[in-house]
Parts: C-alpha cells; sequence; structure tokens
C-alpha cells in the first residue's frame, strides 16, 4: 500500500463537501435532495462510480462547478467518493443534514472552505480516501476577547439571535 495526498483545487472562498456512497443512484438523488433544501441553490457534484463502467458521474446547477467537481473527483479517483461544490451564497450548513439523510450516504469527509488535502490510500485493487486535512493547525486556545468575537460574529451572520 502507499500513501498519496491530493490537494482540493477550488477557489479560496468555495465550500466543498467531501463524502462517500455505495450506489450509482447517488447523483440523481443528492441532486433532487440539494434544490429541495435550498431553492435556487447553485452547486456541481461529481460522484466516481466504483464498478460497471467506472465513471465519473456528475450533475449540478451551475456548469463550472460541474467541471471543477468533476476535475477534483478525477484526481480523488477514490472508489465511491463524491465531490459536491456549493457556489458563492451557499453553505454547508444549510444541506448537510439534507445529504447526510439521502439513503446511499454512508459518511462525510469534511464540509469547508479551508484548503483541503484528501489522504488516499492506493492498494493494487484500486484507490480509497483514510480522511482528510481540513485547514491549518490552531494557534491557541480562546481567550475572552476571542469569545467575544465569536459570539459577536455569529450573532452578526444571523445563525444566533441576541
Amino acid at each position: 500500500m502507499e500513501l498519496e495526498i491530493v490537494a482540493i483545487d477550488k477557489p479560496e472562498n468555495l465550500n466543498v463537501i467531501l463524502g462517500q456512497s455505495h450506489f450509482i443512484k447517488t447523483v440523481e438523488d443528492l441532486h433532487e435532495a440539494l434544490v429541495g433544501a435550498v431553492p435556487g441553490i447553485h452547486f456541481g457534484l461529481a460522484f466516481c462510480e466504483a464498478s460497471g463502467a467506472r465513471l465519473v458521474r456528475s450533475s449540478g446547477t451551475d456548469d463550472a462547478l460541474i467541471e471543477l467537481a468533476e476535475k477534483n473527483a478525477m484526481a480523488i479517483a477514490a472508489g465511491h467518493a463524491f465531490v459536491l461544490f456549493l457556489g458563492d451564497g451557499f453553505y454547508p450548513i444549510n444541506v448537510l443534514n439534507t445529504i447526510k439523510q439521502v439513503p446511499e450516504v454512508c459518511r462525510i469527509f469534511c464540509a469547508t472552505a479551508n484548503p483541503t488535502q484528501v489522504i488516499i490510500a492506493v492498494t493494487d485493487q484500486g484507490r480509497g480516501i483514510l480522511g482528510v486535512v481540513d485547514g491549518f493547525p490552531p494557534l491557541g486556545v480562546e481567550d475572552q476577547d476571542g469569545v467575544a468575537w465569536r459570539t459577536k460574529f455569529l450573532r452578526t451572520i444571523g445563525y444566533k439571535l441576541g
């Protein structure tokens, strides 16, 4: 077995969700779940088929995001992995539970706008995702100023009241 690191190639502030599922129906079901959860959502989705024709299957509502998802799926090239990019103004917090409820979805590796590296195991059979490196290590422990900033920020963007 060998290990390989694949960096998710994306614009700096674009959100990506990386997951694993178990069936070719994933593409259609994730598409339907996303457009049902957030009207007008912009996204691109690609899924690595692990048997049969072994193609990258894709869908979405934004051609550039679909192309970006396909490019990253081909770079990862791990069976039954899916890569989902959300358009500007759409966030994982708005769709993550919906995605988790799709019956084919087995796991979510990450949902982030941070720089992301995917750790891939390469065997004689194929490739599998072992995990991800999401962003950077912490620089310290939050103090009272940090708590005040976080509290204010969450209220400013509308995720907490009061």
